[in-house]
């Protein structure tokens, strides 16, 4: 199906309310997430459709000289007799069989229009069920929502069991609470799909769903639970085995932080310029190799009005970020708008309570400003305005060695230097203490040898535990 979906050109128009309170920047801001959120998804945008109004409607969102223009141009996009198809199409899917697919996955509706006919109608907010069903009647095609955008996209990325339970607990977070209202709007429909005549039965039908759901919920959340027991037993052993140096990447969507990891670690992970390309946490050791071993992870992109249900599914995702001793927050340099993308990852990670962990901002992309004296210029206002900052392209190898150089010291300045005398009788630790020490100098007497090195105060005491227990 997801094959079928990729070949097939599909398109859509935008639509958004601008309200009082946004401003004209943080409103282009979002419609042009929306764009690449509709990009992400497999959809060529072909037009904008913004009014600015004090409030939404609250029949179908929009008002409804906006949702005449956008009839108007959906039936324009194909013949008179295509259009009448398409309404004809959608009008039998009742609001409970269109939510039932979607969370098996969304249907496509486009089979029997036109080459090139407006599929989706993209809404730059979240709205009831009620207000997209009148929405996709007026206009003539499917109705996607933010979230439900959102949610499709993690749907289709997320690849390790942990991420997919966690998406459709999401997704099925967000049906339940629509379900009532869509029968009621589904009408005698409704109620013949329920298999039961007479007055309340669509009712019975959705109370049914709704058991569904919240079976399937408890079930995943019990999955979820044991394959968390189980990463943290993992990350234990992994961390007493390696010591706690650790590295989280965080930051907006598409700020490049695969590449940067892959640069840092010299590892082949998934690079895609498009939003949520990274679902799952992914974790490699930082390379060239340091005194302390530090193990750098990647994790899901942050968005401007990340549906909640997200952020709770994918607290144990972004467990890595809480579990870091460091976090490096990239940033796009390139994106005119940044600063709210500094806001949105700032603001999710006070949700998770990782703001308390030290942070690096990192701004990358800075290729993707302009010539040579464009980099220059926003480099220089960067680190003006936020002092110790990196300013580099994940592409350049000069960059990635100076933020490699930053990353070494930081674990380095707790390091504390010490003599280890190991005999000739426990040669054996020799390669322990170079695996877990810096060696400064190495000399020998007759009773074996002497190493001055430099470590965390940890792994010194280990090793002169384990250096005693030799003799």
């Amino acid at each position: 199906m997801q094959k079928e979906v990729k070949e097939k050109p599909q398109y859509a128009i935008v639509a958004s309310v601008q309200l009082p309170g946004v401003s004209d920047v943080e409103f282009e801001a979002s419609l042009t997430e929306l764009r690449e959120l509709a990009k992400t998804l497999g959809f060529t945008v072909t037009r904008t459709f913004t009014q600015k109004r004090a409030g939404f409607d609250s029949t179908a969102y929009l008002g409804v000289g906006k949702r005449q223009e956008i009839r108007h141009f959906v039936s324009g996009e194909t013949d008179a007799e295509t259009g009448d198809e398409s309404g004809s199409d959608a009008e039998p899917q009742n609001p409970l069989h269109r939510l039932s697919n979607f969370v098996e996955g969304l249907e496509d509706e486009a089979d029997a229009v036109s080459p090139d006919p407006i599929n989706a109608i993209f809404v730059d907010h979240e709205i009831s069920p009620s207000q997209a069903r009148h929405l996709e009647k007026e206009v003539g095609c499917q109705v996607m929502d933010r979230t439900m955008v959102i949610l499709e996209i993690f749907h289709r990325n997320a690849r390790s069991p942990a991420a997919r339970a966690q998406v459709e607990i999401a997704r099925l977070g967000y049906l339940a609470p629509r379900l009532r209202e869509a029968a009621k709007l589904a009408g005698p429909q409704g109620r013949q799909r329920s298999g039961v005549g007479g007055r309340g039965a669509g009712e019975s039908h959705t109370e049914l769903d709704k058991r569904k759901i919240r079976d399937r919920i408890a079930e995943l959340q019990k999955e979820i639970a044991a394959m968390d027991a189980d990463r943290k037993t993992q990350r234990a052993r992994r961390q007493a085995h390696q010591g706690l140096a650790s590295v989280a990447l965080v930051g907006y969507t598409n700020a490049g932080k695969s590449t940067l990891m892959r640069a840092l670690t010299g590892s082949e992970v998934l690079v895609a310029n498009k939003l949520f390309a990274t679902l799952d946490t992914t974790v490699r050791t930082l390379y060239p190799e340091s005194i302390p071993r530090v193990l750098v992870s990647d994790t899901v992109g942050f968005i401007k009005n990340l549906p909640h249900g997200l952020v709770a599914s994918f607290k144990s995702t972004l467990e890595e970020a809480l579990d870091a001793s460091l976090l490096l927050h990239v940033i796009d340099a390139s994106d005119p708008g940044f600063v709210r993308q500094i806001e949105t990852t700032e603001h999710v990670l006070n949700e998770i309570e990782a703001q308390d962990v030290p942070r690096l901002r990192i701004f990358n992309k800075i290729d993707h400003v302009g010539d040579a004296a464009a980099q220059a210029e926003r480099e220089a206002a960067l680190r003006a305005e936020y002092p110790g900052c990196i300013v580099m392209s994940a592409r350049r190898p000069e960059d990635v060695a100076r933020l490699h150089q930053a990353i070494v010291a930081f674990f380095q300045k707790d390091l504390a230097e010490a003599e280890l005398y190991l005999p000739w009788s426990a040669q054996q630790l020799r390669g322990e203490i170079f695996a877990r020490c810096e060696v400064l100098e190495e000399r020998a007497d007759d009773e074996g040898a002497i190493f001055r090195v430099r470590s965390e105060p940890e792994a010194l005491d280990s090793l002169r535990e384990q250096i005693a227990q030799a003799r």
